[in-house]
């Protein structure tokens, strides 16, 4: 499932395209919004299903060797230890997978030749080296492996990257966001479950995370000018047109938090801003967000506009 980090980065990139298109409707940009995320649930469903792929290539190849005129012993006798991967065999038969990759109507069909360039990247890979050569086998060392491969192949592999960015402009954000879901994921499957592991949804809570995004998204933009302004009466020696866009939109959003959403801490609404203005504005950023967020606060404080409650007390 997303994090709200995630959440609060799309709404940070839907607002930054929505202001770069003066004739983009607020009604259409959510619909992107919308589209964008939900979207890297498709991409999380493609990462699970290559490993199937993986092990289809790897029985082909073996029933072909041992079809050669002069089959070597190695041949007729090959190592099964991948093909046998019991978590691979779960992800294959999960019940839930086999229903959403239907009908997000994923599929590899004639990409034979991508799967194999992409096998050819984890044959080299230390961690699938060394599966294969120890004798013993157990649940536990077929998962790891299944692991090493999304952390060592599937985050490195460019040509990986380059294939499904071209399937969906936005999978290039979402990246290592799904990769890391499909982990999480695989991590807490258990053999005793087979089939029957469990596979997240998108969201941890669908009605709380999609009014989150969209209330973030449209509250910002609706009092973009509100709070342009307040954020201009905070400034010294400094003008308005000299702050960097995303560190405008960033500080928008945090005062959108601030007074449209009770239940979500002060303290938290600023430390996420801070992170977000370190990954994705200057290296100042983070500390010229933090110090103008801190007087915002006190404003809204004596204004009466803070009106947090429940989990929004907490400091």
């Amino acid at each position: 499932m997303v994090s709200r980090r995630y959440l609060r980065t799309k709404v940070m990139q839907g607002i930054f395209a929505f202001e770069a298109n003066v004739k983009e409707e607020i009604n259409q940009g959510e619909k992107k919004l919308t589209a964008s995320i939900e979207s890297c649930y498709t991409l999380f469903c493609y990462f699970f299903s290559i490993f199937p792929e993986f092990k289809r290539y790897r029985l082909n190849k073996q029933e072909d060797l041992k079809g050669k005129i002069y089959p070597t012993f190695e041949d007729l006798n090959p190592n099964t230890k991948f093909v046998d991967n019991i978590v691979i065999t779960q992800i294959e038969d999960n019940v839930t997978l086999n229903k959403l990759w239907n009908q997000l109507s994923i599929h590899w069909n004639d990409q034979s030749d991508f799967i194999v360039q992409i096998f050819q990247e984890i044959a080299k890979c230390p961690a699938y080296i060394q599966y294969l050569e120890n004798p013993t086998r157990s649940y536990e060392d077929d998962k790891k492996l299944v692991l090493a491969i999304i952390e060592d192949v599937f985050s490195q592999s460019e040509m990986l990257h380059w294939y499904l960015e071209e399937k969906n402009v936005h999978w290039f954000d979402d990246y290592n966001e799904a990769l890391l879901m499909v982990y999480k994921n695989i991590s807490n499957f258990t053999e005793i479950k087979g089939i029957n592991n469990k596979i997240t949804p998108l969201y941890k809570d669908s009605i709380e995370d999609v009014e989150f995004f969209k209330t973030l998204y449209r509250k910002t933009l609706i009092h973009g000018d509100s709070y342009s302004k307040m954020i201009e009466s905070k400034l010294q020696n400094w003008e308005l047109e000299r702050i960097m866009g995303l560190d405008m939109i960033l500080m928008k959003m945090a005062i959108c938090e601030f007074t449209e959403m009770p239940e979500i801490p002060i303290k938290v609404t600023i430390n996420e801003y801070i992170e977000l203005a370190k990954m994705y504005s200057s290296t100042k950023s983070g500390l010229f967000i933090n110090g103008l967020l801190d007087k915002i606060v006190i404003t809204l404080k004596e204004e009466g506009k803070l009106n947090k409650m429940g989990r929004g007390l907490i400091n």
